[in-house]
């Protein structure tokens, strides 16, 4: 499995603008992408910090392929005007672990 993380530094005033486009206008379009397993907008407990918007793909292939396509740029460029300094993306490969119980 595959995640991408886009840091966003979001202007104080336009959080719940922020949470309403992800909500309504972002999440539904990725789910639709081949191999999205999930998106999450991870919110700030200390508001100078950055919302982080998290998707887990089934490969990076299928991430690659959801950036190529344009998509990716065309919702971050929906809150181009709320942010303090340019997003930052990050991936990951995603560890295989195995669930260890003890009694």
């Amino acid at each position: 499995m595959f995640a991408r993380l886009t840091f966003i530094d979001i202007l104080p005033e336009h959080q719940e603008e922020l949470r309403k486009i992800f909500n309504e206008e972002v999440i539904p379009v990725v789910r639709n992408q081949k191999g999205n397993i999930g998106i999450w907008l991870l919110e700030p407990t200390d508001m100078s910090t950055e919302y982080i918007s998290l998707t887990e793909w089934r490969s990076a292939a299928d991430a690659e392929a959801y950036d190529s396509s344009g998509t990716y740029r065309s919702l971050v460029d929906k809150i181009k005007a709320m942010y303090r300094s340019k997003p930052i993306l990050k991936t990951y490969n995603i560890a295989e672990s195995k669930l260890v119980t003890s009694l």
